[in-house]
Protein backbone atom coordinates (compact mmCIF):
# COMPACT_ATOMS: atom_id res chain seq x y z
CA UNK A 1 0.00 0.00 0.00
CA UNK A 2 1.36 3.40 -0.98
CA UNK A 3 2.15 5.75 1.88
CA UNK A 4 0.72 9.23 1.44
CA UNK A 5 1.47 12.16 3.72
CA UNK A 6 -0.49 15.37 3.29
CA UNK A 7 0.98 18.62 4.51
CA UNK A 8 -1.51 21.42 4.05
CA UNK A 9 -0.23 24.97 4.15
CA UNK A 10 -2.22 27.05 6.62
CA UNK A 11 -4.58 29.09 4.47
CA UNK A 12 -4.13 32.21 6.55
CA UNK A 13 -0.38 32.25 6.82
CA UNK A 14 0.97 30.17 3.93
CA UNK A 15 4.09 31.66 2.41
CA UNK A 16 3.76 32.16 -1.33
CA UNK A 17 7.31 33.27 -2.09
CA UNK A 18 9.87 31.02 -0.45
CA UNK A 19 12.87 32.58 -2.15
CA UNK A 20 12.67 35.86 -0.26
CA UNK A 21 15.36 36.31 2.36
CA UNK A 22 13.84 36.52 5.82
CA UNK A 23 15.58 38.27 8.65
CA UNK A 24 14.69 36.24 11.73
CA UNK A 25 15.13 38.12 15.03
CA UNK A 26 16.65 35.28 17.05
CA UNK A 27 16.11 37.11 20.32
CA UNK A 28 12.36 36.76 19.63
CA UNK A 29 12.49 32.95 19.36
CA UNK A 30 12.46 32.26 23.13
CA UNK A 31 9.84 34.98 23.60
CA UNK A 32 7.53 33.25 21.11
CA UNK A 33 8.04 29.85 22.70
CA UNK A 34 7.43 31.24 26.19
CA UNK A 35 4.26 33.10 25.24
CA UNK A 36 2.68 30.07 23.57
CA UNK A 37 3.74 27.85 26.47
CA UNK A 38 2.00 30.27 28.82
CA UNK A 39 -1.13 30.41 26.63
CA UNK A 40 -1.52 26.63 26.49
CA UNK A 41 -0.94 26.31 30.24
CA UNK A 42 -3.54 28.98 30.99
CA UNK A 43 -6.03 27.06 28.83
CA UNK A 44 -5.46 23.58 30.26
CA UNK A 45 -9.18 23.26 30.81
CA UNK A 46 -10.06 23.58 27.14
CA UNK A 47 -9.12 19.96 26.40
CA UNK A 48 -8.10 18.87 29.93
CA UNK A 49 -4.58 18.67 28.54
CA UNK A 50 -1.63 20.99 28.01
CA UNK A 51 -1.14 20.92 24.25
CA UNK A 52 2.29 22.56 24.37
CA UNK A 53 4.81 20.22 22.78
CA UNK A 54 7.78 19.87 20.42
CA UNK A 55 7.71 22.76 17.95
CA UNK A 56 9.73 23.61 14.85
CA UNK A 57 9.82 27.14 13.44
CA UNK A 58 11.12 27.02 9.86
CA UNK A 59 12.72 29.79 7.81
CA UNK A 60 11.41 28.85 4.32
CA UNK A 61 14.18 30.77 2.57
CA UNK A 62 17.04 28.87 4.23
CA UNK A 63 15.29 25.80 5.74
CA UNK A 64 16.82 26.79 9.09
CA UNK A 65 15.07 25.27 12.10
CA UNK A 66 14.39 26.90 15.46
CA UNK A 67 13.08 24.31 17.92
CA UNK A 68 11.98 24.41 21.54
CA UNK A 69 13.64 21.06 22.30
CA UNK A 70 16.18 18.66 20.79
CA UNK A 71 15.36 15.96 18.26
CA UNK A 72 16.07 12.31 19.04
CA UNK A 73 18.56 11.92 16.19
CA UNK A 74 20.88 14.69 17.37
CA UNK A 75 20.56 16.83 14.24
CA UNK A 76 19.70 19.98 16.19
CA UNK A 77 22.28 21.95 18.18
CA UNK A 78 21.51 23.97 21.29
CA UNK A 79 21.75 27.75 20.99
CA UNK A 80 20.85 29.37 24.27
CA UNK A 81 17.36 28.28 25.25
CA UNK A 82 16.42 26.88 21.83
CA UNK A 83 17.82 24.49 19.22
CA UNK A 84 18.81 25.05 15.60
CA UNK A 85 19.61 23.05 12.50
CA UNK A 86 18.74 22.67 8.82
CA UNK A 87 15.64 20.85 7.61
CA UNK A 88 16.64 18.21 5.01
CA UNK A 89 15.44 19.07 1.50
CA UNK A 90 13.39 15.89 1.21
CA UNK A 91 11.15 17.15 4.04
CA UNK A 92 8.36 19.49 2.97
CA UNK A 93 7.81 22.49 5.21
CA UNK A 94 4.38 23.87 6.03
CA UNK A 95 2.13 24.81 8.91
CA UNK A 96 1.32 21.31 10.08
CA UNK A 97 2.11 18.48 12.49
CA UNK A 98 4.58 15.79 11.47
CA UNK A 99 6.79 12.91 12.58
CA UNK A 100 10.50 13.67 12.26
CA UNK A 101 13.65 12.28 13.85
CA UNK A 102 11.85 10.19 16.42
CA UNK A 103 9.29 12.75 17.59
CA UNK A 104 5.97 14.22 16.63
CA UNK A 105 6.30 17.98 16.06
CA UNK A 106 4.19 21.02 15.36
CA UNK A 107 5.78 22.83 12.41
CA UNK A 108 5.16 26.51 11.66
CA UNK A 109 6.71 28.59 8.90
CA UNK A 110 8.33 31.92 9.62
CA UNK A 111 7.77 34.80 9.71
CA UNK A 112 5.20 34.63 12.47
CA UNK A 113 2.52 37.34 12.57
CA UNK A 114 3.60 40.51 14.35
CA UNK A 115 0.24 40.70 16.09
CA UNK A 116 0.41 38.59 19.27
CA UNK A 117 -3.19 37.37 19.03
CA UNK A 118 -2.70 36.18 15.45
CA UNK A 119 0.61 34.61 16.42
CA UNK A 120 -0.88 32.66 19.32
CA UNK A 121 -3.86 31.67 17.15
CA UNK A 122 -1.53 30.17 14.55
CA UNK A 123 0.83 28.45 16.98
CA UNK A 124 -1.91 26.88 19.09
CA UNK A 125 -3.82 25.79 15.98
CA UNK A 126 -0.80 23.74 14.92
CA UNK A 127 -0.18 22.52 18.47
CA UNK A 128 -3.73 21.16 18.45
CA UNK A 129 -2.73 19.12 15.40
CA UNK A 130 0.35 17.96 17.31
CA UNK A 131 -1.86 16.83 20.21
CA UNK A 132 -4.68 15.57 17.99
CA UNK A 133 -3.94 11.82 18.22
CA UNK A 134 -3.62 12.00 22.02
CA UNK A 135 -6.97 13.82 22.17
CA UNK A 136 -8.61 10.93 20.35
CA UNK A 137 -9.20 12.64 17.00
CA UNK A 138 -8.38 10.91 13.74
CA UNK A 139 -6.57 13.18 11.29
CA UNK A 140 -8.67 13.64 8.14
CA UNK A 141 -8.13 15.90 5.14
CA UNK A 142 -11.12 15.21 2.94
CA UNK A 143 -11.79 17.51 0.01
CA UNK A 144 -15.27 18.96 -0.29
CA UNK A 145 -15.50 19.54 -4.03
CA UNK A 146 -19.20 20.43 -3.78
CA UNK A 147 -18.08 23.69 -2.15
CA UNK A 148 -16.61 24.64 -5.51
CA UNK A 149 -20.07 24.30 -7.08
CA UNK A 150 -22.38 27.30 -7.35
CA UNK A 151 -25.09 26.08 -4.97
CA UNK A 152 -22.59 24.78 -2.45
CA UNK A 153 -20.79 28.11 -2.34
CA UNK A 154 -23.99 30.14 -2.16
CA UNK A 155 -25.39 28.32 0.85
CA UNK A 156 -22.05 28.21 2.65
CA UNK A 157 -21.72 31.97 2.25
CA UNK A 158 -25.25 32.47 3.53
CA UNK A 159 -24.62 30.20 6.52
CA UNK A 160 -21.50 32.16 7.45
CA UNK A 161 -23.33 35.48 7.12
CA UNK A 162 -26.06 34.21 9.43
CA UNK A 163 -23.49 33.03 11.98
CA UNK A 164 -21.66 36.34 11.94
CA UNK A 165 -24.95 38.21 12.38
CA UNK A 166 -25.59 36.01 15.42
CA UNK A 167 -22.32 37.16 17.00
CA UNK A 168 -23.36 40.83 16.78
CA UNK A 169 -27.09 40.44 17.53
CA UNK A 170 -28.28 42.59 20.42
CA UNK A 171 -30.85 40.25 21.97
CA UNK A 172 -31.01 36.52 22.79
CA UNK A 173 -33.95 36.18 20.39
CA UNK A 174 -31.91 37.80 17.63
CA UNK A 175 -28.99 35.45 18.30
CA UNK A 176 -31.29 32.42 18.20
CA UNK A 177 -32.96 33.54 14.97
CA UNK A 178 -29.65 33.81 13.13
CA UNK A 179 -28.41 30.48 14.50
CA UNK A 180 -31.62 28.76 13.35
CA UNK A 181 -31.21 30.29 9.89
CA UNK A 182 -27.57 29.21 9.74
CA UNK A 183 -28.46 25.61 10.54
CA UNK A 184 -31.36 25.61 8.05
CA UNK A 185 -29.02 26.86 5.32
CA UNK A 186 -26.40 24.29 6.36
CA UNK A 187 -28.85 21.37 6.30
CA UNK A 188 -30.21 22.46 2.93
CA UNK A 189 -26.74 22.71 1.38
CA UNK A 190 -25.84 19.25 2.63
CA UNK A 191 -29.10 17.86 1.25
CA UNK A 192 -28.08 18.96 -2.25
CA UNK A 193 -24.90 16.86 -2.42
CA UNK A 194 -24.88 13.20 -1.42
CA UNK A 195 -22.26 12.44 1.22
CA UNK A 196 -21.36 16.09 1.77
CA UNK A 197 -22.53 15.96 5.38
CA UNK A 198 -19.84 13.33 6.02
CA UNK A 199 -16.98 15.02 4.18
CA UNK A 200 -17.73 18.43 5.68
CA UNK A 201 -17.89 16.87 9.13
CA UNK A 202 -14.50 15.20 8.75
CA UNK A 203 -12.85 18.46 7.72
CA UNK A 204 -14.52 20.37 10.55
CA UNK A 205 -13.40 17.81 13.13
CA UNK A 206 -9.87 18.28 11.82
CA UNK A 207 -9.31 21.91 10.85
CA UNK A 208 -12.40 23.37 12.50
CA UNK A 209 -11.55 22.19 16.00
CA UNK A 210 -7.92 23.22 15.48
CA UNK A 211 -8.95 26.75 14.54
CA UNK A 212 -11.45 26.92 17.40
CA UNK A 213 -8.58 25.98 19.73
CA UNK A 214 -6.41 28.71 18.24
CA UNK A 215 -9.23 31.20 18.65
CA UNK A 216 -9.72 30.38 22.34
CA UNK A 217 -5.99 30.43 23.11
CA UNK A 218 -5.26 33.58 21.11
CA UNK A 219 -5.83 35.88 24.07
CA UNK A 220 -8.49 37.97 22.32
CA UNK A 221 -11.35 39.39 24.36
CA UNK A 222 -14.94 39.15 23.11
CA UNK A 223 -14.87 42.35 21.07
CA UNK A 224 -11.54 41.43 19.50
CA UNK A 225 -12.83 37.96 18.64
CA UNK A 226 -15.89 39.36 16.85
CA UNK A 227 -13.69 41.85 14.98
CA UNK A 228 -11.43 38.98 13.96
CA UNK A 229 -14.45 37.07 12.64
CA UNK A 230 -15.30 39.99 10.39
CA UNK A 231 -11.75 40.33 9.08
CA UNK A 232 -11.34 36.59 8.61
CA UNK A 233 -14.60 36.30 6.68
CA UNK A 234 -13.55 39.09 4.33
CA UNK A 235 -10.29 37.26 3.60
CA UNK A 236 -12.11 33.95 3.24
CA UNK A 237 -14.63 35.28 0.72
CA UNK A 238 -11.77 36.37 -1.53
CA UNK A 239 -10.30 32.85 -1.66
CA UNK A 240 -10.59 31.23 -5.11
CA UNK A 241 -12.07 28.11 -3.51
CA UNK A 242 -13.64 27.04 -0.22
CA UNK A 243 -13.19 23.27 -0.51
CA UNK A 244 -10.53 22.91 2.21
CA UNK A 245 -10.67 26.22 4.07
CA UNK A 246 -14.35 26.50 5.06
CA UNK A 247 -13.87 24.77 8.42
CA UNK A 248 -11.58 27.58 9.59
CA UNK A 249 -14.72 29.74 9.58
CA UNK A 250 -17.64 27.51 10.54
CA UNK A 251 -16.49 25.83 13.74
CA UNK A 252 -14.92 28.91 15.39
CA UNK A 253 -18.22 30.74 14.82
CA UNK A 254 -20.43 27.92 16.10
CA UNK A 255 -18.01 27.35 18.97
CA UNK A 256 -17.99 31.01 19.99
CA UNK A 257 -21.79 31.11 20.06
CA UNK A 258 -22.04 27.80 21.90
CA UNK A 259 -19.54 28.94 24.53
CA UNK A 260 -22.16 31.45 25.68
CA UNK A 261 -24.62 28.73 26.64
CA UNK A 262 -22.56 25.56 27.07
CA UNK A 263 -18.96 26.20 28.05
CA UNK A 264 -16.82 23.13 27.57
CA UNK A 265 -18.97 21.76 24.74
CA UNK A 266 -15.85 20.79 22.80
CA UNK A 267 -14.94 18.13 25.38
CA UNK A 268 -18.10 16.24 24.39
CA UNK A 269 -16.90 15.99 20.79
CA UNK A 270 -15.29 12.77 19.57
CA UNK A 271 -14.04 11.60 16.19
CA UNK A 272 -17.48 10.03 15.68
CA UNK A 273 -19.53 13.16 16.44
CA UNK A 274 -21.90 14.49 13.79
CA UNK A 275 -21.28 18.19 14.38
CA UNK A 276 -24.39 19.37 12.55
CA UNK A 277 -26.59 17.14 14.65
CA UNK A 278 -24.71 18.15 17.78
CA UNK A 279 -25.20 21.87 17.09
CA UNK A 280 -28.90 21.42 16.32
CA UNK A 281 -29.40 19.73 19.67
CA UNK A 282 -27.08 22.00 21.67
CA UNK A 283 -28.74 25.19 20.41
CA UNK A 284 -32.22 23.71 20.88
CA UNK A 285 -33.14 24.08 17.22
CA UNK A 286 -35.89 22.22 15.40
CA UNK A 287 -35.29 22.06 11.67
CA UNK A 288 -38.71 22.76 10.12
CA UNK A 289 -40.37 20.77 7.38
CA UNK A 290 -40.39 22.38 3.96
CA UNK A 291 -36.68 23.13 4.08
CA UNK A 292 -36.59 24.64 0.60
CA UNK A 293 -39.26 27.20 1.45
CA UNK A 294 -37.52 28.08 4.72
CA UNK A 295 -34.23 28.53 2.89
CA UNK A 296 -35.80 30.98 0.46
CA UNK A 297 -37.01 33.14 3.34
CA UNK A 298 -33.73 32.90 5.26
CA UNK A 299 -31.59 33.58 2.21
CA UNK A 300 -33.19 36.96 1.57
CA UNK A 301 -32.02 38.14 5.00
CA UNK A 302 -28.37 37.62 4.11
CA UNK A 303 -28.09 38.96 0.58
CA UNK A 304 -29.04 35.92 -1.50
CA UNK A 305 -29.59 37.86 -4.74
CA UNK A 306 -26.20 39.58 -4.65
CA UNK A 307 -24.43 36.32 -3.79
CA UNK A 308 -26.30 34.49 -6.57
CA UNK A 309 -25.15 37.09 -9.10
CA UNK A 310 -21.52 36.80 -7.97
CA UNK A 311 -21.55 33.02 -7.99
CA UNK A 312 -23.22 32.82 -11.40
CA UNK A 313 -20.43 34.97 -12.84
CA UNK A 314 -17.81 32.85 -11.07
CA UNK A 315 -19.38 29.65 -12.41
CA UNK A 316 -18.94 30.84 -15.98
CA UNK A 317 -15.30 31.73 -15.35
CA UNK A 318 -14.76 28.35 -13.68
CA UNK A 319 -16.18 26.49 -16.69
CA UNK A 320 -13.61 28.15 -18.92
CA UNK A 321 -10.79 27.31 -16.51
CA UNK A 322 -11.90 23.67 -16.26
CA UNK A 323 -11.80 23.39 -20.06
CA UNK A 324 -8.28 24.84 -20.07
CA UNK A 325 -7.13 22.39 -17.40
CA UNK A 326 -8.70 19.39 -19.17
CA UNK A 327 -6.92 20.38 -22.36
CA UNK A 328 -3.62 20.88 -20.54
CA UNK A 329 -3.57 17.75 -18.38
CA UNK A 330 -5.74 15.25 -20.27
CA UNK A 331 -6.14 16.02 -23.97
CA UNK A 332 -2.68 17.41 -24.76
CA UNK A 333 0.63 15.52 -24.31
CA UNK A 334 1.62 15.42 -20.65
CA UNK A 335 3.79 13.68 -18.05
CA UNK A 336 2.38 11.18 -15.53
CA UNK A 337 4.17 10.27 -12.30
CA UNK A 338 2.89 7.48 -10.05
CA UNK A 339 3.18 7.94 -6.30
CA UNK A 340 5.19 5.43 -4.29
CA UNK A 341 5.83 6.93 -0.86
CA UNK A 342 4.62 10.45 -1.36
CA UNK A 343 4.67 13.53 0.86
CA UNK A 344 2.86 16.56 -0.51
CA UNK A 345 2.47 20.15 0.63
CA UNK A 346 0.13 22.65 -0.98
CA UNK A 347 -1.91 25.79 -0.42
CA UNK A 348 -5.61 24.89 0.04
CA UNK A 349 -6.87 28.34 -0.92
CA UNK A 350 -6.65 27.98 -4.70
CA UNK A 351 -7.17 24.31 -5.61
CA UNK A 352 -9.78 23.37 -8.22
CA UNK A 353 -11.68 20.08 -8.50
CA UNK A 354 -11.60 18.79 -12.09
CA UNK A 355 -14.78 16.72 -12.29
CA UNK A 356 -13.93 13.02 -11.76
CA UNK A 357 -10.32 13.44 -12.88
CA UNK A 358 -8.95 14.74 -9.59
CA UNK A 359 -7.93 18.18 -8.36
CA UNK A 360 -5.69 20.83 -9.87
CA UNK A 361 -3.16 22.32 -7.44
CA UNK A 362 -1.62 25.54 -8.77
CA UNK A 363 1.22 25.35 -6.24
CA UNK A 364 2.59 22.22 -4.60
CA UNK A 365 5.74 20.37 -3.61
CA UNK A 366 5.98 16.58 -3.65
CA UNK A 367 8.78 14.39 -2.35
CA UNK A 368 8.85 10.68 -3.13
CA UNK A 369 11.31 7.87 -3.75
CA UNK A 370 11.65 9.17 -7.31
CA UNK A 371 12.75 12.66 -6.25
CA UNK A 372 11.41 16.15 -5.59
CA UNK A 373 8.73 17.88 -7.68
CA UNK A 374 8.09 21.61 -7.35
CA UNK A 375 5.07 23.09 -9.13
CA UNK A 376 4.24 26.78 -9.52
CA UNK A 377 1.85 26.70 -12.48
CA UNK A 378 -0.52 23.82 -11.87
CA UNK A 379 -0.57 20.02 -11.62
CA UNK A 380 -3.40 17.49 -11.57
CA UNK A 381 -3.49 15.06 -8.64
CA UNK A 382 -5.73 12.08 -9.37
CA UNK A 383 -8.93 11.46 -7.45
CA UNK A 384 -7.45 8.29 -5.98
CA UNK A 385 -4.26 10.06 -4.86
CA UNK A 386 -2.10 7.64 -6.84
CA UNK A 387 -0.49 9.91 -9.44
CA UNK A 388 0.24 13.48 -10.51
CA UNK A 389 -0.08 14.76 -14.09
CA UNK A 390 2.02 17.64 -15.41
CA UNK A 391 2.18 19.53 -18.68
CA UNK A 392 4.52 18.14 -21.34
CA UNK A 393 8.22 18.37 -20.39
CA UNK A 394 10.22 21.10 -22.10
CA UNK A 395 13.65 19.82 -21.07
CA UNK A 396 14.59 16.26 -20.05
CA UNK A 397 17.99 15.70 -18.45
CA UNK A 398 19.53 12.81 -16.57
CA UNK A 399 18.51 14.20 -13.19
CA UNK A 400 16.47 17.32 -13.90
CA UNK A 401 13.26 17.59 -15.91
CA UNK A 402 11.44 20.89 -16.41
CA UNK A 403 8.17 22.06 -17.89
CA UNK A 404 5.89 25.07 -17.85
CA UNK A 405 6.10 26.18 -14.21
CA UNK A 406 7.41 22.90 -12.80
CA UNK A 407 10.72 21.19 -12.06
CA UNK A 408 11.48 17.57 -11.21
CA UNK A 409 14.73 16.59 -9.48
CA UNK A 410 14.94 12.86 -10.25
CA UNK A 411 16.54 10.37 -7.90
CA UNK A 412 18.97 7.79 -9.25
CA UNK A 413 17.30 4.79 -10.83
CA UNK A 414 14.47 6.66 -12.61
CA UNK A 415 13.97 8.01 -16.13
CA UNK A 416 11.36 9.64 -18.35
CA UNK A 417 9.82 7.31 -20.94
CA UNK A 418 7.53 7.94 -23.93
CA UNK A 419 4.17 6.23 -23.60
CA UNK A 420 1.63 7.25 -26.26
CA UNK A 421 0.56 10.17 -28.44
CA UNK A 422 3.48 12.31 -27.32
CA UNK A 423 2.91 11.84 -23.59
CA UNK A 424 5.49 10.70 -21.04
CA UNK A 425 5.75 8.67 -17.86
CA UNK A 426 8.30 8.46 -15.06
CA UNK A 427 9.54 4.87 -14.70
CA UNK A 428 12.29 2.93 -12.97
CA UNK A 429 15.36 2.18 -15.08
Amino acid sequence: MKKISLIVLSYLFAQTIFSQQLQIPEDSIPVWFNEVKKATHENLGLWNKDIYGPTLLINPATREIYANEPDNAGLLSQKGTFFTGILPKEINFANTAMEWNGKRWAMIMLPLPEDKNLRLNLLTHELFHWAQPSLGFVINNRDNSHLDQKEGRIYLRLELKALYRATIAKTPLGVKEHIINALILRKYRQSLYSGSDTTENLMELNEGLAEYTGQVMSGRNREQTIANFQQSLVRFMSNPTFVRSFAYQTIPLYGFLLDDIQKGWNKEITSKTDLTGYFIKAFGVEIPAGLKEQVAVAGEKYGYKAILKEETEREEQTRKLILEYKTKFIDQPHLEIQFEQMQISFDPRNIMPLEDKGTVYPNLRITDKWGILTVKNGALVSQGWDKVTLSKPISIGNQKVTGDGWELEMADGYKISDIKQGSFKLIKK
